[in-house]
């Protein structure tokens, strides 16, 4: 007796939910970054098959971008955002409304500058055969730090989740600060201060004493990581020497601050220039260490 085969439905995404869903993650995405992060091995024409359904369904809107190139930036409409509301693989994400192509152009140049980010070491390890995929980068990660009713938070501009398979299988996750030079080099170095603070932060629990013991079990970063992601600063926005005085401002910070000089000894913290994570991949040795010696390496052997 010949047994008829089951036709099972397809397990992967379509490109025109795949392309939401990175929207939604990523707030804000040029036509040419989506084409990378999507469908890097197609002609770059095949991305415009994909957007113009979900422009013509009102799911996505975009914004010009200035320049004589006229690149496009996309984000969700409400109609969009209520698509993807109930998606799996954006659970516990709420997507931004950008509410106008306006907008939309106000925040580009931070949002497309991680973007860039996020791509250098998504190409570096696509070349490795890592396991790194378009939703393992986060944006704008919130944590709270003491108990002042919210006031006081850490926004990590991104967390990244990294699975090197070679010569090991190794497991890695980064907070992620952009600078583009629009703060002061202090404030920037000020954020090193912050993360030593979410490292120690234990949440007082009301009505009870914590013992020493309770601590070590409950700083409340172990409620999201196994392990205190790296700190990882990438700079761009200026001339080399300025963002070479920057780095040097990092490690000042390191070395000069008691709270900071103990986290760097548990955490591993670095920076480096984005051009050089566009170049030479962010597996090269263009990272500076924010602690000991200043000799530049890959950001695993930070």
């Amino acid at each position: 007796m010949t047994t008829s085969a089951v036709i099972q439905p397809c397990s992967s995404d379509t490109y025109a939910h795949q392309a939401l869903a990175l929207i939604a993650q990523h707030r804000l995405l040029a036509t040419t970054q989506l084409h990378q992060l999507l469908m890097p091995h197609t002609p770059p024409g095949k991305v415009h098959k994909v957007l113009g359904p979900l422009r013509a369904a009102g799911l996505i809107a975009h914004t010009v971008l200035g320049g004589r190139s006229g690149l496009h930036a996309h984000f969700l409409t409400p109609a969009g955002i209520q698509t993807v509301s109930d998606w799996p693989e954006l659970r516990g994400r709420n997507a931004d409304l950008i509410t106008s192509p306006t907008a939309a152009a106000l925040r580009a140049a931070h949002a497309l500058t991680g973007v860039r980010a996020h791509l250098a070491f998504l190409a570096d390890a696509r070349t490795r055969n890592d396991e790194y995929q378009p939703l393992d980068w986060t944006p704008e990660v919130t944590h709270r730090l003491p108990d002042t009713g919210g006031e006081d938070r850490l926004v990590a501009d991104a967390v990244f989740h990294y699975t090197s398979v070679h010569p090991r299988r190794l497991h890695y996750r980064a907070f992620v600060e952009i600078d583009r030079t629009t703060m002061s080099s202090e404030r920037l170095a000020r954020k090193l201060i912050t993360y030593a603070r979410l490292y120690d932060y234990t949440p007082q629990q009301a009505g009870r004493r914590q013992t020493v013991a309770d601590q070590a079990a409950t700083f409340a970063w172990q409620r999201f990581y196994p392990r205190f992601p790296r700190v990882l600063f990438i700079l761009t926005g200026s001339s080399r020497i300025r963002l070479t005085n920057r780095i040097a401002d990092l490690r000042r910070m390191t070395s000069d601050h008691e709270l900071v000089t103990r986290f760097a000894a548990r955490v591993p913290l670095g920076a480096a220039v984005l051009e050089d994570l566009e170049q030479d991949g962010p597996s090269a040795a263009v990272w500076t260490p924010l602690a000991g010696t200043a000799e530049p390496r890959g950001w695993m052997q930070l």
